[in-house]
């Protein structure tokens, strides 16, 4: 076969380690810091379409990586497979927000501690890039960080309905949506609709309705459609290289996969620009959380299932362990989003961006302690 053309490599190398995302936060960053007043006109006049409805598909995307794990066959099909990578991933949050809390108290900066979602978040596509240069792409290390990921975007999809209302809530009318929403899907899986437009556009479509006149986040109008899909039985590994299938849950993701891409640049554009004079106390708590918290919590969670009697991972030692929580102190897009749905333009908004931001800049610590350890690529020769 032919060797692809330089540029269509390059292209692919971008879309498949989400480059056009750190564009549009590197040029967002930019223009704010060069034209604040011409950038925030910009972002506001985009913010809506970019966060409340492009933003859908980037979570049902992640929707999609969830449940299929869930399905049998997958690496989260039962209890005990699930566990240990659960657990692992509530540490992994537990820990950096109470970090965040604990430091926003104590320097008395209680208006940051509605923020406390934000060191949470752990960016799956970022994570693995970093992880693929310290492990090699065999190591065990690697399907457990991206289990992990999958667990810590289905809790962080939790956290964001539960917990960061867009406003007022009205359940009457959230729950009346939502049940013809879901009502409407089954029908069409039901009927053995094949293609996925109909379950995106009616049932999603009533959904993300629902949501917006309930007062929670509509960017999570797909979730509970995503489901509905018809899929192939068996699930899947976590690969995020892995090649789809043609039922309609993977043609969605092949379809909606450049294109979300798109969504991210954007993304990036509109919401990372902030005046870097902007860094601050927010700043310094979420990277803590991140950097510091990540690798603690996900540590002692996973040493406690092993106590419980839960199955460790197989092949991973604790100095594994404790890099891999590192890696996955990568916030960046998650993050990002949760500062957005944390807090209104103003200090503290822009604080915490600044750490989500350089929450990638994690890949140091991680490397450096990988290094020390003796971990992946820096370990010793056998």
């Amino acid at each position: 076969m032919p060797e692809q053309p330089l540029l269509r490599r390059a292209v692919a190398v971008v879309l498949e380690h989400s480059l056009l995302l750190v564009g549009g936060a590197l040029a967002g960053l930019v223009w704010a810091n060069l034209a604040l007043p011409q950038y925030e006109q910009f972002a506001g006049a985009l913010r809506f379409i970019v966060n409340d409805v492009g933003m859908t598909f980037f979570f049902a995307i992640a929707t999609k990586e969830v449940f299929e794990a869930t399905l049998p066959g997958g690496p989260l099909a039962s209890w005990r497979q699930a566990a240990v990578p659960l657990i692992s991933a509530a540490g992994g949050m537990l820990v950096p927000a109470l970090i965040f809390v604990a430091l926003a108290h104590h320097f008395g900066e209680t208006t940051l501690a509605r923020g406390w979602a934000i060191p949470c978040a752990t960016d799956i596509a970022f994570s693995y890039m970093i992880a693929r240069f310290i492990f090699s792409s065999r190591h065990p290390a690697i399907p457990f960080l991206l289990l992990l990921a999958i667990a810590d975007d289905a809790l962080g999809l939790f956290i964001l309905a539960l917990f960061y209302p867009t406003g007022e809530v009205r359940l009457g009318e959230f729950a009346i949506g939502i049940v013809v929403a879901l009502v409407v899907a089954g029908v069409l899986r039901r009927a053995g609709v094949r293609s996925f437009w109909p379950y995106i556009l009616v049932a999603g479509g009533i959904a993300w309705i629902a949501l917006e006149r309930g007062g929670l986040h509509p960017a999570l109008a797909l979730v509970p459609i995503v489901p509905f899909l018809p899929h192939a039985r068996r699930g899947h590994e976590p690969d995020i290289q892995e090649q789809p299938t043609h039922d309609a849950l993977n043609e969605f993701e092949h379809w909606w996969k450049t294109p979300v891409e798109v969504i991210l640049f954007f993304f990036g554009l509109v919401n990372a620009g902030v005046p870097i004079a902007s860094v601050g106390p927010g700043t310094w708590f979420v990277l803590a959380g991140l950097i510091v918290g990540k690798p603690i919590g996900i540590f002692l969670s996973t040493e406690l299932s092993a106590l419980a009697h839960l199955h460790w991972p197989s092949g991973l030692t604790w100095r594994d362990m404790l890099v891999v929580g590192a890696v996955a102190g990568v916030g960046f897009t998650v993050a990002l989003f949760f500062t957005t749905a944390a807090f209104p333009p103003g200090l503290e908004l822009d604080q915490t961006k600044m750490g989500a931001l350089l929450s990638f800049g994690a890949v140091f610590p991680a490397t450096a302690l990988a290094m020390l350890l003796g971990v992946g690529r820096f370990g010793r020769a056998s």
